[in-house]
């Protein structure tokens, strides 16, 4: 079997793992950085990765200095965001084929993420996908965030389904502690991050495409 359980929902991330986003995330910091005059590299944003604005605005207080204007460069990166996703927003490949694949099955699906459900509805909607779940988790539905379970919690608690009966896609290291935690059955997509032993050992299953997610659930 490729699951220890029989699935019986499935609760998504979305950037990195629907969408094609993190690239560009990492790009507007990048080039934040430089015009902010702070070494902004692909690493210190890896860490970050998985993580929402007010957590990050922490990290770059910690590691910048309290007096560096977090609010102001924030500002700068999100506009550039918004002009390179207008720009264009691509879909992963694979997701199409997932949600076709449980549309056919019935199967609930919710999404759990750490943005706004003013980002979901504006990129998802583009490829009118918000309709095809059955719930979405922001962060501003819950208190704890990722790594903390509750996302993957609500999620389930919505979908009316135990969370040891879902299986939780993500793309981050924190996303799949939340999943993990939440007593899911996670698998790990990786983008940008690369999975450690830590991610190993709590996935069941770590997959180098959407398309090999949809193989272990079709041969559920």
């Amino acid at each position: 079997m490729s699951f220890p359980r029989v699935v019986q929902a499935v609760v998504f991330d979305m950037d990195g793992l629907l969408l094609d986003t993190e690239t560009v995330y990492r790009a507007a910091m990048v080039e934040a950085g430089s015009a902010f005059g702070i070494p902004m590299t692909g690493e210190i944003y890896a860490s970050m990765v998985g993580k929402t604005s007010p957590e990050s605005a922490v990290m770059l207080t910690q590691l910048f200095g309290a007096k560096f204007p977090v609010q102001d460069y924030f500002a700068r990166v999100w506009t550039d965001v918004e002009l390179l996703l207008e720009a264009e927003v691509r879909l992963k490949t694979g997701v199409m084929e997932i949600l076709d694949h449980l549309d056919a099955l019935g199967m609930p699906r919710a999404i759990a993420t750490s943005n706004s459900h003013q980002s979901v509805n504006r990129y998802l909607g583009r490829f009118d996908l918000v309709r095809r779940f059955h719930t979405v988790v922001a962060n501003t539905d819950v208190e704890r965030h990722k790594p903390h379970p509750d996302p993957y919690l609500e999620a389930a608690r919505r979908l009316n389904v135990h969370p040891s009966m879902c299986v939780a896609l993500e793309d981050s290291h924190p996303g799949v502690r939340a999943a993990h935690a939440a007593g899911m059955m996670t698998v790990m997509v990786p983008d940008i991050l690369d999975p450690n032993e830590e991610m190993h050992d709590k996935c069941i299953h770590v997959a180098e495409s959407l398309h090999k997610v949809l193989e272990l659930l079709k041969a559920v």
